[in-house]
């Protein structure tokens, strides 16, 4: 099985990690995801790609933090976030996070939480490719 965290170039199926949290618990009886996709405009501007790159350890290492924050602040059964690092175009999935826990509102809260603190903790930066060049972008929110 697949580490609940991780980095990775490749795509991830969104099915394969439900199973996965749904396998960590048989009291799950509410699971949030959030996924978050390449999009081909970005503040005004058109967008034909986008890099993803990361201080490989260290976001590892945040990003686990990041899990065991989640699952102690919301009393989550188990949770799993997935992070691509690669160049993707419009459309192409870049993050998956999913929160398992006993109730939905727990799940709910979570799920949005961990990808908004994601965003805030973990050195992970993107560049956008526009028909006015390249340029690194802020992924805060």
């Amino acid at each position: 099985m697949k580490a609940a965290v991780r980095i990775q170039q490749e795509d991830f199926s969104q099915d394969e990690e439900i199973l996965a949290l749904k396998a960590s618990s048989r009291r799950m009886g509410g699971i949030a995801t959030f996924v978050g996709c390449a999009r081909d405009f970005s503040e005004g501007r058109d967008v034909s790609e986008i890099s993803f790159d990361a201080y490989g350890s260290m976001a590892v290492s945040e990003m686990n933090q990041l899990r065991s924050d989640a699952i102690a602040k919301f009393g989550l059964l188990d949770a799993r976030i997935v992070h691509r690092i690669c160049t993707v175009t419009a459309g192409d999935n870049i993050v998956f996070i999913a929160a398992g826990a006993e109730h939905r509102v727990a799940a709910l809260e979570a799920c949005r939480w961990m990808i908004d603190e994601l965003k805030l903790r973990v050195p992970i930066w993107k560049k956008e490719v526009t028909p006015q060049g390249e340029a690194w972008v802020s992924s805060h929110p």
